[in-house]
């Protein structure tokens, strides 16, 4: 006798009715919500350090005082040399490194997105150079010799050698490579212009080996007051290119499929990066590593998604800017290093690590 199947004639309702359902699987979207609120746990937790570093840049310095000290020249200010000291000094010092390390920090991601190249720096679009060699200029033919004057020529130098480096790498038609080519030759070309000033001029040789090391002494409540509403609005056109940025990583043809204006998103991109580090260079001279480094160690938290890589590294640039702006004063007492040789010696090394890592953040 033929043996008769025991789902022999049933129907498939009554079969998954009898064996029950599929074993329970997490949903997509609720794998999505838990890694949105570690992002943002880490964004907070990003944001408790950097009020630390905050507080420790006003708290310590080249000068060693109270704690009680520093709060009174912060909330009872009257004019003492401690209050002075905290309230005219370091305090405008470290809005300025919160400013100055936002701007690197968002200048170098979006310029790692635009070149899709991860070890991409801000200073690639000539931005650095633009603004050296306008300054070299005012100093040694206009006679400006103040922060508060060269900083509109180091600005302007920013904005022209980007515009530049725009026109020489295709305009409408440019590509990530043809702008690393014309900023890597304007940069070149242009500190041959600078050098050469300097070898005739002694006195632009001496205003410029302090700006051109990279410092924040030089900030002043008329200098932040200057380069705030730069910094700010190219903060907002790095923030508002996160999806465009996104959709370029997937490759050109995808970033069209999905209705994405490239040359539109290039030169978005391009203006962001020259307000962001043109107005951080102009306040601090060329500062390096800081929009190298920072975005590496986001992508590394955060994943590729500009969306949560910018945010994070405008967080944590201030913490690696300010942090070494703290330890400059406090290992060089009574005097100081400037920042910008800190964040060399500690930038060398970890940019070595980068290159040789076999593993590296990819964009």
């Amino acid at each position: 006798m033929p043996i008769e199947s025991p789902t022999e004639g049933k129907s498939p309702v009554a079969l998954v009715r009898e064996e029950g359902p599929p074993a329970p699987q997490a949903p997509a979207p609720e794998a999505a919500r838990r890694r949105t609120a570690r992002r943002a746990a880490g964004l907070v937790a990003a944001l408790c350090v950097l009020a630390l570093v905050l507080a420790a840049s006003i708290a310590f310095g080249a000068k060693s005082m109270p704690l009680g000290q520093v709060w009174h020249g912060l909330f009872h200010y009257s004019g003492t040399e401690t209050d002075v000291v905290v309230r005219d000094l370091r305090l405008p010092r470290t809005l300025l490194g919160l400013m100055v390390g936002a701007a690197l920090g968002l200048a170098g991601a979006v310029m790692q997105a635009l070149t899709r190249n991860p070890l991409a720096d801000p200073g690639l679009l000539g931005v650095n150079a633009g603004a050296a060699a306008a300054v070299v200029s005012a100093i040694s033919f206009l006679g400006i010799h103040s922060v508060g004057g060269y900083v509109w020529f180091a600005f302007l130098g920013a904005a022209l050698v980007s515009a530049l480096v725009y026109v020489l790498g295709g305009g409408r038609t440019a590509t990530p490579v043809r702008l690393a080519l014309a900023g890597t030759a304007l940069t070149a070309a242009l500190y041959g212009y600078v050098r050469s000033v300097e070898v005739f001029d002694t006195v632009a040789l001496d205003q410029m080996r302090f700006w051109d090391v990279g410092s924040l002494a030089s900030a002043t409540p008329e200098v932040n007051r200057q380069v705030l509403p730069f910094i700010l609005a190219g903060a907002l056109v790095a923030l508002a290119l996160a999806r465009p940025l996104n959709a370029i990583a997937l490759g050109e043809d995808t970033a069209r499929a999905l209705g994405t204006h490239l040359n539109r998103t290039r030169l978005l991109a391009m203006l962001a990066v020259t307000l962001l580090c043109g107005a951080a260079t102009a306040a601090c001279g060329p500062i390096v590593f800081v929009g190298l480094m920072v975005p590496h160690f986001v992508r590394a938290l955060t994943g590729p998604d500009m969306r949560w890589t910018l945010p994070y590294a405008a967080v944590l640039s201030p913490v690696l800017l300010l942090g070494a702006d703290v330890i400059g004063r406090l290992v060089a007492r009574p005097s100081e290093l400037q920042v910008g040789i800190v964040t060399s010696v500690i930038g060398g090394p970890v940019f070595v690590y980068f290159v040789r890592r076999r593993r590296m953040a990819q964009l």
